[in-house]
């Protein structure tokens, strides 16, 4: 197996790191400091990093073309402006809500949004997760204390999440055409007993889901069947969320938080 090396891509300081996003068509890393309402985003071929500020609290994005982009507030989806950086609000979620934000969110294959919902100040179960794609939103799942680890296999037939406050990480069958989970979910992973939390998550093209354990000083990569099979120590105690990067997809980038 590789040996992992794990360096510093920015030594900027984000108080809530979370939601990395690569751009393949300008090979650019997008990220959020939840709690500042800043979307950074930086070429991995170098320079510096752009911050932009959102003026509400964000957690996610989407790239809809080269022109405009999806942000998940916590007032709902909006449309950015790549050149302009304006935010138009597309679709309200909880914005009468003044409790909620968005936190973890992902893209399925198919185009679909799945974006979570939590306490600002981690309430019990007054979060969701919920699906958007071509202009409706459902909620899917409800009474979530902390949404996490949305994540997808490539295909698009099985989805992954979890609420990081029961320590189970999920998995349920998905409509690959429409995103829409199929069945009842069961669980894939149960992370009660081990150290630190179950933060963000992604899966590689082999099935394996890489995790960002909260508290733990490390990513853990679970096989398909659900058992651990690598633990990569991380130089912060609060890694928060995974993305692959890069034109082959076989760098992560992963976000912190202090």
């Amino acid at each position: 197996m590789t040996e992992a090396f794990v360096s510093v891509f920015s030594d900027h300081v984000c108080q809530l790191g979370e939601g990395p996003s690569y751009d393949p068509a300008t090979d650019t890393l997008y990220w959020f400091d939840i709690v500042n309402g800043q979307l950074l985003e930086k070429r991995l071929s170098g320079g510096g990093v752009k911050i932009h500020e959102l003026g509400q609290m964000a957690s996610a994005i989407a790239i809809i073309d080269d022109k405009r982009q999806l942000i998940a507030t916590e007032t709902g989806l909006h449309v950015r402006d790549v050149a302009t950086g304006k935010m138009t609000l597309h679709t309200t979620i909880e914005a009468d809500n003044p409790t909620t934000r968005s936190n973890d969110s992902r893209v399925h294959p198919c185009g679909a949004f799945w974006v979570g919902t939590m306490g600002k100040g981690e309430e019990k179960a007054v979060g969701s997760i919920y699906w958007f794609y071509k202009g409706e939103l459902r909620r899917l799942f409800s009474d979530i204390t902390v949404s996490n680890s949305i994540c997808f296999s490539e295909d698009g037939t099985v989805a992954y999440y979890t609420d990081t406050s029961t320590g189970l990480l999920m998995r349920v069958a998905c409509n690959a055409a429409t995103g829409l989970p199929v069945g009842e979910p069961k669980i894939f992973v149960d992370h009660r007993k081990a150290k630190g939390y179950i933060d963000g998550s992604v899966l590689d093209r082999d099935g394996v889901l890489w995790n960002a354990c909260w508290g733990g000083s490390v990513i853990e990569a679970y096989g398909p069947d659900g058992k651990l099979i690598r633990s990569v120590a991380m130089p912060v105690t609060q890694p928060s969320c995974p993305a692959f990067v890069g034109r082959n997809a076989d760098r992560l980038a992963v976000t912190s938080a202090w």
